[in-house]
């Protein structure tokens, strides 16, 4: 089994050559006089764009509101779900959910490393 140390600081070095690959695909594009002309046009259309879903947002502002609610009520009920299933685990029970369509969903649990200091 390889050491965890070992592994992070492969990741480390990997996201390194990423980000400096990446810095230079993007001085690249800055140079390129096409793309910035066709950056500037997308702008323009995306303001265009925004404008026109500014205007419907308004006619639907009630539908949005219960949109909005929607979310709300997603976002709590999910992590119920999340809480209660991570109690049962402690617990050693099993953890299993079925939609309306017989689908069986099962827990994925995530661990992720937050740098200290």
């Amino acid at each position: 089994m390889q050491d965890i140390q070992e592994i992070f600081n492969r990741v480390q070095d990997a996201k390194k050559k990423k980000k400096d690959l990446e810095t230079t695909y993007k001085d690249a594009l800055g140079t390129s006089l096409e793309y910035q002309e066709m950056k500037d046009q997308l702008k323009v259309l995306r303001d265009k764009k925004k404008r026109l879903e500014t205007t419907i947002r308004e006619q639907f502002a009630s539908e949005f509101t219960q949109l909005e609610d929607i979310k709300i009520d997603i976002a709590s009920d999910m992590e119920l779900i999340t809480d209660i299933a991570v109690t049962r685990m402690m617990k050693g029970e099993s953890i299993a959910i079925k939609d309306k369509d017989d689908n069986e969903y099962e827990p994925i649990f995530k661990i992720s490393f937050k740098k200290i200091g």
